[in-house]
């Protein structure tokens, strides 16, 4: 099949305009991490924030938090929000993942993607997106990734961008991370009684 990237949405984050927010409950996705508290976390891929805002809440005050996102309105909005909250440890961060991340080499203890994997899949830059979050993580650092399984439904990204845990498994082993966890029972809880999404953790 052709990839027809007219299908997806530019802000990854609504699909079928539905926010990741509306059904994705970012404190239990965060919580499934086991975090001390301290990290240096980024939200990619953050949209309006709301994981960068619920890791504000989570985290200590010591954690630095970047949200980065390559749509610059809600970036800008961000800012908006974290200037009138009086935010200081979430840093809004205008990038492209696939071509080049506004941070340092190994500066990331832990990366938190939520719906934007299948993003890299219809843009033909997964290679190029996993290369770029790896050189930004530290040694023994963490890219958690969480998105909709590989099976017909309602919602979400068309089946031919998503990819299943043994194919996104293999995409992240050749660029020599390791897979620590895969939770298969997590996201929005579908008529059948099975979940919609996996949260796959691998480490540098």
């Amino acid at each position: 099949m052709s990839n027809n990237t007219g299908l997806m949405p530019f802000n990854g984050h609504r699909i079928q305009s539905r926010s990741s927010e509306s059904f994705i409950d970012a404190h239990e996705v965060i919580s499934r991490l086991n975090l001390m508290g301290d990290e240096v976390f980024l939200d990619a891929g953050c949209g309006d924030g709301h994981v960068a805002m619920e890791a504000h809440n989570i985290l200590n005050k010591n954690a630095n938090i970047y949200a980065l996102d390559i749509y610059e309105p809600s970036i800008e909005d961000l800012e908006k929000e974290i200037k009138e909250k009086n935010i200081s440890n979430i840093i809004p961060i205008h990038s492209d993942i696939s071509s080049s991340i506004s941070l340092s080499n190994d500066m990331i203890d832990v990366t938190l993607m939520i719906n934007v994997f299948h993003g890299f899949v219809a843009q033909n830059n997964v290679d190029e997106s996993i290369m770029e979050l790896k050189r930004i993580t530290k040694h023994k650092g963490k890219i958690a990734v969480m998105d909709y399984k590989k099976i017909e439904s309602k919602y979400g990204p068309p089946l031919y961008v998503r990819k299943n845990q043994k194919e996104l498994e293999e995409l992240f082993h050749k660029h020599n991370l390791k897979l620590l966890i895969q939770d298969d029972n997590i996201g929005e809880l579908y008529e059948d009684g099975t979940k919609s999404h996996y949260l796959m953790i691998f480490e540098k």
